[in-house]
């Protein structure tokens, strides 16, 4: 729990590199992550050289922060048609982005989601294949302001307010 509590967004890293054996714990997290029929429907690349971070944080307005990162992964999934299928896969991808930002807490290691609205500079980036597209961006550091530490009261609407039991 304490884990969970210590966790929140960090856009703004120390300059120095995550050491493999983290980096490779923070993936290995994503890869041990539960997925819908165990389909695993991702592939993680991960980018730790700066001209690459400086290039994929200008696939969203918001994802400067991985300009900044030690490394950021990048979630990629098979193009679908398919809606359901589709949204499955980002539930899936969801679960692994939690797991490798709870693994990273875990290691002292900040991280920060982003989206990805260019598409076409994503894939020349990461030279994706046409039938892949990349669902998003996690970047890590080790935070510049303060290390990571339980929070002790979160900004979240109360418990009893979103917490339903039985019915609404």
């Amino acid at each position: 729990m304490d884990t969970i509590r210590a966790r929140r967004n960090v856009r703004v890293y120390e300059d120095r590199p995550i050491p493999s054996e983290h980096l490779d714990r923070i993936l290995e997290a994503a890869w041990r992550t539960p997925s819908s029929m165990n389909e695993q429907p991702w592939d993680f690349i991960v980018c730790t050289e700066p001209e690459t971070l400086v290039q994929l944080a200008e696939t969203w307005r918001y994802a400067r922060h991985v300009a900044g990162s030690a490394a950021t992964v990048a979630l990629v999934a098979p193009v679908t048609a398919d809606q359901d299928t589709r949204d499955w896969i980002l539930y899936d991808m969801g679960q692994a982005t939690m797991s490798m930002m709870l693994a990273a807490a875990d290691l002292g290691v900040g991280s920060c989601h982003a989206a990805l609205d260019d598409q076409a500079l994503g894939r020349r980036i990461l030279g994706l294949p046409e039938d892949r597209f990349c669902v998003g961006l996690v970047a890590f550091g080790y935070p510049l302001d303060r290390p990571l530490a339980p929070i002790v009261r979160p900004n979240r609407r109360p418990l009893e307010e979103v917490v339903h039991r039985e019915r609404w």
